[in-house]
């Protein structure tokens, strides 16, 4: 794995569900992240998954244009984008170039490498902003794991 400084009382770690609701605003998630920034944080870590890890990934590179933070890439293995269409796979690697660090977590494909993922984020960060709209898979876990490590969660709601 990587390593990295983080001073996790001013990082923000992203998660949330790869489908988003179709009422999900880009704008509405781009203040609240710039309501975070503006609270002192200035290192977000992103998970580079599909919907809401790529869409705050998105805004936090508009925002990085006007106000001084990092975006650490925080990949779960090598072949994360795999399953991507070529589109997405564009994307991708558009911004794994564009962050500021990219923290590879396990080199090959596990069954545990995404969770693995989470929990460097969650270990890594005071605050978890969430897009949380059901109560089981990756995000839910990974919320609940935050809870326990006693982190502050910030829902998008």
């Amino acid at each position: 794995m990587t390593e990295i400084f983080i001073n996790k009382a001013k990082a923000c770690a992203v998660t949330g569900h790869r489908v988003l609701e179709r009422d999900f605003s880009f704008e509405k998630l781009k203040n609240i992240l710039e309501r975070v920034v503006d609270a002192g944080f200035d290192t977000f870590l992103v998970g580079m998954a599909l919907g809401f890890d790529t869409q705050c990934f998105l805004a936090l590179h508009e925002i990085r244009k006007q106000k001084p933070i990092k975006i650490i890439a925080c990949v779960p293995c090598e072949s994360q984008p795999i399953k991507f269409n070529e589109k997405q796979k564009k994307l991708y690697y558009d911004m794994l170039e564009r962050a500021d660090h990219v923290v590879l977590v396990s080199k090959e494909y596990t069954n545990y490498c995404m969770m693995k993922r989470n929990r460097y984020m969650v270990d890594n960060c005071s605050l978890l902003f969430a897009y949380l709209k059901r109560n089981f898979g990756g995000t839910y876990h990974t919320v609940e794991y935050a809870k326990k490590q006693q982190v502050q969660i910030l829902n998008f709601d």
